[in-house]
């Protein structure tokens, strides 16, 4: 029988055949020359390996808590992925979305930092793994839309957009950018083989699998109308099992759909307080409306941006010791996304350091178009993005004494439930410089409400993708443009939007039960340091291990007592 540790690695092993191109920019070696199998027996052949894991994990029986924990951790990594295997998403995610497949490989591939003739030698491997990754992806899309697992037409109608645009300037082909390694002799030979394998491998992968896309899905692509998973057959089934684990909680779609609503009813009284001061009025429609319109809340410039990113999120470092007991090493870095991906990208993401160093925990900001977005989202988008939220949050658990596995793996509902969570905490901090920057929390708070009610529309109630974005236009003050770009993200990966508000209700949820617990001896130092020093877990899990700091807290000031 073998250990947690041993079926620990094994799983993780598995994951990063199927995402190699994370364990490259996390500076995990082995895995440089590859690309996931997209195809049926790919597919199936990761799922048989991961079921196997999750059978020996249930013949274990630790006699230890923390061994315990453990091994419900695990299995439970393991049980959510057989749950998103089955989904078979790849056969409807056509789009150009970063999920999907070429928005996936131009997005992420061109981001990995090559520092030695090996990593070199690999990326060109990679390279001519292109032909079967797109081919497998391909031959999936296909096998769907013949079983009746259709794309979207729009979605579709933009990846072949999105590779067209690719064939078309070879010369700013961001599959070149990686650099040779540098003073490296070799890289004269590196870069006339990788401009060859672009020329000759590459590119003709990508219009194969934009003529698959052509030929083969749009003609039976869903229109707008019928975006949701629910228009497929199973699609309930699916959706409700891709929810389980998104959310890793037994929380049904028609339940995240009132709490979404909820959410939105709540909001409505706090926009009516600070609408009053900044704008005088305290209905919630006119300031979404003033904060759309007035164009003193736009940026100026690309550089304006960076800069007030920049200032949040150092402003959030100086305060951060009086709030966590515990800091990251690194540093986090601002950068522009880059700009063949900005026009369909969100306003704001962050990348985690590579487990090297060879790259450090980066918060990229949407510099696109600057005079379309909202300034007053900078600073929320920070501190969720940043710091105190994802900067915090992965670079930490890269420093824990922690499997590899724990270390690398998100559970989206913890992940984003401690972004959204930091936005709120930011606010405890002092860290919003004014109340237009607090509307800003609000807007974004508004988002992640609306989220649960239109992700659950569409692929749950059957909603149309005018009707969500109609109900993001009437309860949020999100530009025209991100709606429905945020829209058709909910479209792309279904269920992932809902862990945003759910994982940080249950974060305040536990904090709540540990504050009551210790009364005057709660640290919120302590408590912070608590769910971060444990990784990324589901939430059925939390509440255990708050629970057991609370138990250790009490136990030592009974010693003290003692004593």
């Amino acid at each position: 029988m073998r250990t947690i540790a041993e079926l620990s690695d094994d799983l993780l092993h598995r994951f990063l055949l199927e995402s190699p191109v994370d364990a490259s920019l996390l500076g995990i070696p082995g895995y440089d020359g590859l690309l996931p199998d997209l195809s049926a027996a790919g597919q199936q052949a990761a799922r048989n390996h991961i079921a196997r894991i999750v059978t020996e994990l249930d013949e274990l029986s630790p006699t230890d808590p923390a061994g315990q924990l453990e091994v419900d951790i695990v299995r439970s990594f393991g049980q959510g992925a057989l749950g998103r295997l089955d989904a078979e998403l790849v056969e409807v995610t056509v789009s150009d979305y970063f999920s999907a497949p070429v928005g996936g490989l131009l997005s992420f591939v061109p981001q990995v930092v090559l520092t030695d003739p090996d990593q070199a030698a690999a990326y060109l491997d990679r390279l001519r793994a292109v032909p079967g990754f797109l081919g497998g992806a391909a031959e999936r899309v296909v096998a769907g839309t013949a079983a009746g697992r259709t794309a979207v037409a729009h979605l579709a109608q933009r990846t072949v957009d999105q590779v067209d645009r690719y064939l078309a300037d070879p010369e700013h082909d961001p599959l070149a950018g990686p650099a040779a390694p540098a003073g490296w002799d070799g890289a004269a030979a590196f870069e006339a083989e990788r401009d060859r394998l672009l020329a000759e491998v590459v590119r003709p992968a990508m219009t194969a699998y934009r003529d698959a896309i052509v030929g083969e899905v749009l003609p039976h692509a869903r229109p707008s109308d019928k975006p949701g998973l629910v228009w497929l057959p199973d699609g309930e089934a699916t959706y409700a099992a891709l929810v389980a684990y998104h959310t890793t909680t037994t929380r049904t779609p028609q339940e995240i759909h009132q709490l979404g609503l909820d959410g939105i009813a709540r909001l409505a009284l706090e926009y009516a307080e600070i609408g009053e001061r900044v704008f005088g009025t305290a209905d919630p429609r006119e300031v979404f409306r003033l904060l759309r319109e007035d164009p003193e809340l736009r940026y100026s410039d690309e550089a304006e941006i960076l800069t007030l990113a920049e200032a949040a999120i150092r402003r959030a470092e100086a305060a951060a010791p009086q709030w966590f007991g515990v800091l990251p090493v690194q540093r986090c870095v601002v950068a522009a996304v880059p700009m063949d991906q900005a026009p369909h990208s969100p306003a704001a993401y962050y990348f985690p350091p590579a487990l090297d160093g060879s790259r450090p925990g980066t918060y990229y900001a949407n510099t696109f178009e600057p005079g379309n977005r909202f300034r007053f989202e900078c600073e929320a988008i920070a501190y969720h993005e940043a710091v105190p939220g994802h900067h915090f949050q992965l670079s930490l658990v890269q420093e824990l004494t922690l499997s590899k596995l724990r270390q690398i793996y998100a559970v989206t509902a913890y992940a984003e439930g401690w972004g959204l969570y930091a936005e709120r905490l930011a606010s405890e901090m002092g860290l919003y410089s004014d109340d237009v920057a607090r509307l800003g929390m609000l807007s974004a708070d508004s988002m992640r409400a609306a989220r649960l009610v239109v992700d659950t529309g569409l692929h749950a109630l059957g909603w149309s993708r005018e009707q969500a974005i109609a109900f993001c236009r009437e309860n949020t003050p999100m530009a025209p443009s991100d709606i429905e770009v945020e829209i058709d993200r909910y479209i792309s990966d279904p269920g992932q939007a809902c862990a945003y508000l759910v994982g940080r209700l249950e974060i305040q949820r536990v904090r709540e039960l540990a504050e009551r617990r210790l009364g005057d001896r709660f640290d919120i130092r302590g408590f912070h340091d608590t769910v971060l020093g444990v990784g990324g877990v589901p939430l059925g899990l939390l509440e255990r291990v708050v629970t057991d700091w609370c138990d250790g807290v009490n136990a030592a000031d009974s010693v003290a007592q003692d004593s």
